[in-house]
């Protein structure tokens, strides 16, 4: 098994590595567009909302400003993580908080004024394992991001957000469906079937009138149940979801064999971008004065 166990248990974590996406998290972006089609030539504003490692952002840059980044300077993306990031070619890095207003303030700065086209958040907590709380967390996680999205995007804008479906999932298309015309629930093909995310993209931004974006914090009702239990017609949304993608493609929830030419071993990919300050990383050290302690002794 070893290290590797993983490249060939996953299909996409080794396809990613291979490709030189950052994870494997970026092929969720790219089979939403394959869908809904929002990374197109019209869009030359884009935010990256809770960014690290990169791989949206990598996604973004390689569709919207060429292979190497560099290709289409008209075309400004705006990467955002309260986590230092390894840089990219094309992205402006902000480390700061999304639930700031001076984040939306610096986000519009670099744009020179002008909103955004596309707003993008694939951020998500630490899970705990216990689903309630990990719901109600993730969808804080994205309430706040629609916050600083109201800052930034212009009438028309998409926003896309990774959700945990659970039973407040109606309450949230109906707060998104306040501030765009069409919301749908998504769930790309690489995102496995036995995890409860998917996600919410949002398109036509057209805020209710009179409306001013406000950095509050719009807590989800604790009396909902009681709430929602009194809806009825129009008020009593019922959310589409939808599968994207076919029986075509692979299937992330399935393990795969090494696809090798006769004759040839496996060679692992190391990660396209390693963290550049992960948490473990004072007990990677340990492990390895350890070795070499014991290396030295024999």
């Amino acid at each position: 098994m070893g290290k590797s166990s993983k490249d060939k248990r996953d299909i996409y974590y080794r396809l990613a590595k291979e490709e030189g996406w950052r994870a494997r998290s970026a092929f969720k972006l790219l089979h939403l567009d394959e869908e809904f089609k929002f990374l197109n030539k019209s869009v030359e504003r884009v935010v990256d909302l809770c960014a690290a490692p990169g791989s949206w952002s990598q996604v973004l840059t390689r569709t919207l400003r060429g292979p190497t980044g560099q290709e289409n300077p008209n075309v400004k993306i705006v990467a955002v993580d309260l986590q230092a990031m390894a840089p990219l070619p094309g992205v402006i890095q902000i480390q700061g908080d999304i639930t700031k207003v001076s984040t939306a303030e610096s986000i519009v700065d670099h744009f020179k004024g002008e909103p955004a086209d596309l707003v993008v958040c694939d951020g998500a907590p630490d899970v705990t394992g216990l689903h309630d709380i990990d719901e109600y967390i993730q969808a804080q996680l994205l309430l706040a991001a629609l916050n600083i999205t109201t800052h930034v995007l212009k009438k028309g804008g998409t926003f896309i957000a990774k959700i945990f479906r659970g039973k407040d999932v109606s309450l949230l298309f109906s707060q998104l469906k306040m501030f765009f015309k069409e919301v749908t629930c998504a769930k790309p093909r690489s995102s496995r079937n036995s995890s409860i995310e998917a996600f919410m993209v949002c398109q036509e931004y057209n805020p209710p009138e009179g409306f001013k974006p406000s950095m509050a914090n719009p807590l989800l009702n604790h009396d909902y149940d009681d709430y929602s239990n009194q809806l009825v017609g129009a008020n009593r949304c019922i959310l589409p979801f939808l599968a994207c993608g076919d029986l075509s493609g692979f299937d992330s929830d399935r393990t795969y064999p090494l696809q090798l030419e006769d004759g040839k071993e496996y060679v692992y990919h190391s990660p396209t971008q390693p963290p550049i300050d992960p948490p473990y990383k004072e007990a990677c050290k340990l492990k390895a004065d350890n070795k070499l302690a014991k290396e030295s002794k024999s």
